[in-house]
């Protein structure tokens, strides 16, 4: 009988040996951007920053992205990194929630995470979702604030329930601190059009506005740009893009912490904790804000700015998300 306890001990030992714990071995995350690619300045760039910070720490991880040129790719690359093993594929904007949803149907044991939607219900996908009303609302504050004109401009990538959350924020907090202010607004429909994002901020600039603020990816550069050349404020959007893109016309930016969410996801993959369904970032968990770059904001638009953030997260005030919510504004189709 002690012989074949040895035996099986010893097999026991051996089998543990031979197949390691996903924490003692390489975790693979792959991620897809949608069509403004991992150079956007923007929420793709963000992403794939805050993969590339998490596998500099720990090298049991092993990133990769695919750019999606055109809407075609997103099946394409999401069953390239399936075909490849990978561990995790973060699917990066709401573009890319028709792929996905297809993906996890037909390969139930793959695990995936998509960014800025929240429409897919399934044990395997993890919808990372944020605040974007809220920081949008901060950054409007300010932009109401400093206008002389009274004039203020808006780009927005796309129409969409997620997408209009920037817009809807923005222009209440404009209203809030300038009720006479003109919002003059911009849809896109594109969020890799750069030469197209410059055209609307002239337009802009040339009826009156500015500052501007833009949610358009990287449609929304070339809006920067302008800004600075004719020397009025931009407000930039998901990262700190004074920063990235190395402008001292951006006043300030609404930040996504979507580097944050990726790297929260793919620990959880590694550590067995995954859980489906919506994962919030907001004020209050730090999943958005205003940029760090704030030295051209005045001391008393800083002060309420951190006035309006404390009362949000103290559930004291609450930010619209619907334009049944706002009947003094539409957002452009």
């Amino acid at each position: 009988m002690r012989k074949v306890l040895s035996i099986v001990l010893a097999l026991c030992m051996m089998l543990a040996l031979s197949v390691p714990s996903m924490a003692e071995g390489t975790c693979k995350i792959g991620m897809v951007t949608d069509v403004g690619g991992v150079n956007d300045n923007s929420f793709n760039q963000t992403s794939w920053e805050g993969l590339v910070a998490l596998a500099a720490e720990d090298p049991s991880f092993e990133v990769n992205y695919l750019e999606s040129k055109t809407d075609a790719d997103y099946q394409t690359n999401i069953n390239t990194f399936i075909d490849e093993g990978y561990d995790l594929i973060i699917c990066v904007g709401y573009m890319l929630a028709d792929a996905t949803r297809e993906a996890a149907e037909d390969n139930p044991d793959q695990l995936f995470a998509i960014i800025d939607d929240a429409s897919i219900d399934l044990p395997n996908v993890a919808c990372l979702m944020f605040a974007q009303e809220q920081a949008s609302y901060l950054v409007g504050l300010v932009a109401g604030s400093v206008t002389t004109s009274k004039i203020v401009g808006y780009i927005q990538g796309m129409v969409s329930d997620s997408m209009n959350l920037f817009g809807i924020g923005f222009i209440t907090g404009v209203l809030e601190t300038c009720p006479e202010a003109k919002v003059l607004q911009y849809n896109a429909n594109n969020f890799g059009d750069i030469a197209g994002g410059a055209t609307a901020a002239k337009g802009m600039i040339t009826n009156g506005a500015d500052v501007i603020y833009h949610a358009a990816g990287g449609t929304g550069i070339g809006a920067m740009n302008t800004c600075k050349e004719e020397g009025i404020w931009g407000i930039g959007v998901d990262s700190d893009q004074a920063v990235v893109l190395g402008n001292d016309r951006i006043i300030t930016s609404a930040m996504k912490r979507v580097d944050t969410a990726s790297q929260d996801i793919s620990k959880a993959v590694k550590a067995g904790t995954f859980t489906p369904g919506v994962h919030m970032y907001d004020l209050s968990n730090g999943g958005v804000d205003i940029a760090p770059t704030r030295d051209n904001i005045p001391e008393d638009v800083l002060a309420l700015v951190e006035a309006a953030k404390a009362a949000i997260i103290a559930g004291e005030k609450t930010v619209p998300t619907t334009l049944d919510a706002c009947p003094t504004f539409e957002l452009a189709k």
